[in-house]
């Protein structure tokens, strides 16, 4: 498990972006090797998606501004050039959502599985809508919602609670932890005890979050506001030694992400500052 603290929150969605494109990049997809890619709704990918068109230069109808259709294509997908054919997203309309729930873990298996699950978590620890409770392997299903979400989520429906749906389709906690690698984005201090859970305690089906602990590659990604409930040494301690982001020279051979053991292996010499780890351009720049 690594966390990567960074400032602001825009410093999320940049870092964020950056290693999603790093990642693409190094699975090299072609016609016939489709890189699989699981993306989250939500307000807190909002900026990571913005900042990936600018690198690209339940029951609600599809058209609803807040359906998870809506918010896909709206927010991200029309901005760029995927072939619509590659796009699976759960259909809340489906006559069988059961069904809809078994095809949809069907087409992760036919596809490979997925190789980089991207999601954020609500304030109460939930990761995708596995609510408070859940299985820590359940699959993709219906999910009655919590009164904390519908609260949450009542902004989007002109904070009228009674128009929010009460039950969403999900993938489940054990589906995201399937995928090869998973990134979590976590901002604001409304989720510093959230992430204080997922970090610091223990692995607990009350926060599902936590349950990312035992990935194998899980990667956290939040800002200094979200730390707020950690102890000093933990973010000392991550500050110090999980990541290092480049992003003064424009020749480097991924998109400014790089990890400790990359550098070190590839004889780039670390210079740790107060506040990150760098590199000199001119070192990095060599190493190809």
């Amino acid at each position: 498990m690594r966390l990567v603290i960074l400032e602001t929150a825009d410093k999320v969605a940049e870092w964020s972006a950056k290693y999603v494109v790093k990642r693409i990049n190094d699975f090299n997809p072609g016609p016939d090797k489709h890189f699989v890619l699981g993306l989250p709704t939500g307000s807190t990918p909002l900026g990571m998606y913005k900042k990936l068109i600018e690198y690209h230069v339940a029951d609600l109808p599809r058209n609803h501004p807040e359906s998870y259709h809506y918010y896909m294509w709206n927010n991200f997908f029309k901005h760029i050039d995927i072939d619509p054919a590659n796009v699976h997203i759960l259909d809340g309309n489906a006559p069988n959502l059961q069904e809809e729930c078994d095809a949809f873990e069907r087409k992760i298996t036919e596809a490979g599985g997925v190789e980089l699950f991207v999601g954020g978590i609500g304030p109460d620890g939930h990761i995708a809508f596995n609510e408070p409770g859940s299985s820590l392997v359940s699959r993709t299903r219906v999910k009655t919602l919590a009164q904390d979400t519908l609260e949450a989520n009542a902004r989007f429906f002109g904070n009228d609670i009674s128009k929010v749906p009460k039950q969403a389709l999900t993938v489940g906690v054990g589906t995201v932890m399937d995928a090869r690698e998973v990134m979590i984005l976590i901002t604001g201090a409304h989720k510093a005890f959230a992430l204080y859970k997922a970090i610091e305690e223990g692995v607990n089906h009350m926060w599902t979050v936590s349950a990312f602990q035992q990935h194998s590659h899980t990667i956290f990604i939040c800002d200094e506001d979200a730390t707020l409930e950690l102890r000093v040494k933990t973010v000392k301690y991550f500050k110090s030694i999980i990541k290092v982001w480049v992003c003064s020279c424009s020749h480097y051979r991924t998109c400014g992400v790089y990890t400790v053991s990359w550098l070190m292996h590839h004889g780039v010499t670390l210079v740790i500052s107060k506040n990150c780890i760098r590199v000199s351009s001119v070192d990095l720049a060599t190493k190809k």
